[in-house]
Order: structure tokens, then sequence, then C-alpha cells
């Protein structure tokens, strides 16, 4: 299959959704990434140059993302880049209060690992800024239903950290990722605030309705819902619309398919028989 958009122009570009994706984490973390002499005098007049490169990238990418599940024609055009223009104006005006819930994201993740020395160490080195970061950039042109682009955002993470975060997903503020690797929220999940996830956790489906030719049906709510203040050790694997209750904490290595209450430690059963060590 091959898609086309407005005549013989290209559909999104991976390279454009790079550049975009470099972009907001430059202006999401002024100093930290892109231009490295930015100071209090000169902020102002760098993010402002910065918006107006990304509202031009922006803007040919999401009316590239908006004709991708249907054709469009001359005649939709006016009404597509209107659209676009519209969507990419609300997203550069929330990127301050994405750099509001981006900074308790990095507190959590510092303020819960005796290994992170700064806030600066955590934003340079640890994978789960990554990923949450894209994720966050992510949902936003999910919410405003934006094809395709969402997802490009968020696979871009997952092929450089191996943390797998659908677009699709609800998650709270003071999110914490440790290690990551591994780690898969599905689209349907629901994560609270002040939620700490260790490498491997899954927040997965159980199993899927079928429609009458047997394919899976699309959207159905399918995944857990996390309460707040709860803690998931690595590779536990968390299936089905169930809830985890605020202030649970699921061991590791653990198969839940079952609601874990609120204030519960749901951890491995002891083994019923323990073979006896030989002398």
């Amino acid at each position: 299959m091959c898609h086309m958009r407005f005549g013989s122009e290209p559909l999104p570009s991976q390279d454009m959704i790079k550049q975009i994706v470099a972009v907001c984490r430059e202006l999401l973390f002024p100093g930290f990434f892109g231009c490295d002499n930015v100071n209090s005098y000169n902020l102002e007049y760098v993010i402002g140059l910065q918006c107006e490169r990304l509202k031009a990238m922006l803007e040919s990418q999401v009316a590239a993302g908006l004709c991708f599940d249907r054709p469009c024609d001359k005649t939709d055009l006016g009404d597509i880049f209107a659209r676009a223009e519209a969507i990419t104006r609300r997203f550069i005006n929330s990127l301050p209060e994405l750099r509001s819930v981006l900074h308790d994201d990095v507190e959590a993740i510092y303020n819960g690992d005796p290994a992170a020395t700064s806030y600066e160490e955590v934003i340079y080195c640890y994978p789960s800024v990554k990923a949450i970061t894209n994720y966050r950039l992510a949902h936003e042109f999910m919410a405003a239903g934006v094809p395709i682009i969402p997802r490009m955002m968020t696979e871009l993470a997952h092929n450089e950290t191996g943390i797998d975060i659908h677009p699709g997903a609800s998650i709270g503020r003071h999110f914490a990722i440790d290690h990551g690797t591994g780690v898969v929220i599905g689209a349907t999940t629901i994560i609270g605030d002040n939620v700490k996830l260790y490498q491997g956790v899954t927040l997965g489906a159980r199993s899927f309705a079928l429609d009458e030719s047997g394919n899976p049906v699309k959207g159905v709510p399918r995944h857990p819902i996390i309460g707040n203040n709860v803690i998931i050790y690595s590779n536990a694997t968390i299936l089905g619309r169930i809830h985890v209750g605020d202030n649970a904490v699921v061991g590791g290595n653990i198969w839940v398919t079952t609601d874990v209450a609120p204030g519960e430690h749901r951890v491995q059963a002891k083994p019923s028989n323990v073979a006896a060590q030989k002398k």
C-alpha cells in the first residue's frame, strides 16, 4: 500500500517528526538540549525563535497526519490547513503546562532513585525521561484527534529506550519509571498520580472482544486502571480492565488478573512444597 497526499506529496516524515520532538525537548528543557548558549538574557529570544520554527514544521506534519486515514483532494485543503493551524496553536500554547508536568515527573524520578545525584543528571541521562516526554507530547496530539503522528512520536522513544508507552494511555502527574527497559503501557491504560513502575512491568490486555469476522474490536477499554500512590515492581504483569487501588504495592515477577484493593500488597505466594535441603 502506498499512501500519498495532496497529489504527489508524501505523508508524515519520520525525519521531520524527529526534528519536531527535538525542538520540543529544547523548549521543555531549555539549556539542556540544542543551543548551549541559553541564558537569562537571551532565553525569551531563543524560545521565540524555536516556537516559530516548531510552528512551521508542525503545521505541515499535522496536515499530513490529518490526511493519513482518509483521501484528501484540493477541495479539502482549506479545511485541512485551518485545522492543522488550530491544532498547532493549541499545542504550542500547551507547552508551559507540559513543562510543569514534566518537571513533576523529573522530580518523582529523582526522589525515587537513591543513585540519582541531581535533576540535571535525570534529564540528561535517564531513558525514562525521554520516553515520558515523547508520550506527553504525543498524548496532546492524540487528544486532538491527529492520526499516526502520536504513535510515531512514542515509537521513536520505544526504539531508543525499550519503553513502550501508547499515546492513548492516560497518565497522571509525578510519574516515575525506574530503569525502564521492557516497560509496556497499553492504549487504554489509566494511571493516577504519584505512580512508580520498575523495569519489565506490563500493563496489558488479557483478551480481546472479537467482531463477527473474528477480528479484535478496536477501541474497547481493555487495560488496567492504576490508582494514586501505587508502586509496581519489576517484571510484574497486570492484565485486563482491572483496578489497582490507591496506595497499593504490586510485587515483582507476579501475574495479576484480578483487582488489587487500596493499600494491598500483592506479592508472590510462598511455595507450598519446599525441597528438603541436602545434608
